[in-house]
């Protein structure tokens, strides 16, 4: 029987549609700075990194007025300036509820800042179902396993009954560097191979395969 008992869940790319937003984001407010912007497959690979590494990685050291110029502009493209649709994939909600209904708890380990994570879940109704959050504000980013070493503390969990769920690379080396239960997604940031090389233990297409997978290992 699996010792599953705490499911830990990535956000952007893994219970939100929300990819395309990201990579138009970055790419206009690139433009917006006068920096040429990145490839759409060089914006998903930062996706799941906190802002502000995500930036060096795409652009390298930017000197301090631009960066503060382009986290700026990036939070006002994305929030209120950007019109590419970002939401909730269609089996989130029962899938979520389907985990709950089961006496699994979630969390949430997100590249977000809280700010923007809080109103997304006053956005989507979210809220409830994720007592324990840690975002990229708050502790180490990933793929530094900090976050989940902290949700797990505070939640009474032990690496052998946690799972960590996410759509990046990022999110698969930092549930292997806790040593908690790697599952890959695969509607988001990158495909089930390049999921499969950074450690993930099983990949899922959907969330429901997923909660299927989840509740059947606890059979």
């Amino acid at each position: 029987m699996s010792q599953f008992k705490f499911i830990i869940f990535d956000w952007d790319g893994t219970l939100m549609d929300s990819i395309g937003r990201i990579v138009s984001s970055m790419q206009r407010t690139a433009e917006y700075v006068g920096l040429a912007p990145p490839s759409e497959q060089a914006t998903k690979d930062i996706i799941g990194l906190s802002l502000e590494p995500a930036i060096e990685a795409l652009f390298g050291k930017l000197d301090s007025a631009q960066k503060q110029r382009f986290l700026d502009r990036y939070k006002d493209e994305y929030v209120t300036l950007n019109k590419v649709a970002a939401p909730l994939f269609g089996d989130a909600i029962t899938t979520l509820e389907r985990l709950r209904e089961n006496n699994l708890k979630l969390a949430v380990a997100t590249g977000k800042a809280r700010r923007g994570l809080d109103r997304v879940w006053q956005e989507t109704n979210m809220t409830a179902f994720f007592p324990h959050s840690r975002c990229a504000n708050e502790s180490k980013g990933k793929p530094n396993p900090d976050m989940l070493f902290e949700l797990m503390d505070e939640a009474g969990h032990s690496p052998r009954d946690t799972v960590m769920v996410g759509d990046s690379v990022h999110d698969i080396k930092m549930a292997s560097a806790a040593g908690v239960f790697p599952i890959g997604v695969t509607m988001g940031a990158h495909q089930a191979e390049q999921l499969e090389a950074a450690g993930a233990k099983y990949i899922a297409s959907s969330l429901t395969e997923l909660s299927n997978f989840i509740l059947k290992e606890r059979l």
